[in-house]
């Protein structure tokens, strides 16, 4: 049973979190090593460190869970009362809504066309 769950279920099995794993790696186009610490203490049949998947000890994991928590919020507070023009439920967002695949989102650039009169944004 997977340890140290502060943001998911406790009751979530270990094929839940690889999935949910797999999932937010992916949105950020990351691997499980950008927030899960090595351990020199347990190798593995190829020699090297086993990830300590429950320690706290990179930043980056607890980031990962305030974005969790930020997202579960924007989700259940806004989106969630929302419907499209054809009546349906919002699409609710995730983590690739705004990372797209890279671990620091991207700045959003309103394409020429878009912009009020086809003008240049300011700066550019």
């Amino acid at each position: 049973m997977p340890k140290n769950l502060k943001v998911l279920p406790k009751n979530t099995n270990g094929e839940q979190i690889r999935k949910i794993m797999h999932g937010w790696a992916g949105s950020l186009g990351v691997h499980c090593n950008t927030c899960h610490e090595e351990d020199p203490h347990n190798l593995g049949p190829d020699g090297k460190p086993r990830l300590d998947f429950p320690s706290d000890a990179k930043p980056e994991k607890r980031t990962a869970r305030r974005m969790y928590k930020m997202v579960q919020g924007i989700n259940a507070k806004y989106i969630g009362t929302l419907k499209t023009q054809q009546g349906d439920p919002a699409k609710p967002v995730t983590c690739g809504t705004c990372h797209r695949g890279h671990l620091d989102p991207e700045p959003y650039v309103i394409p020429p066309e878009h912009r009020p009169g086809g003008a240049p944004m300011p700066g550019n």
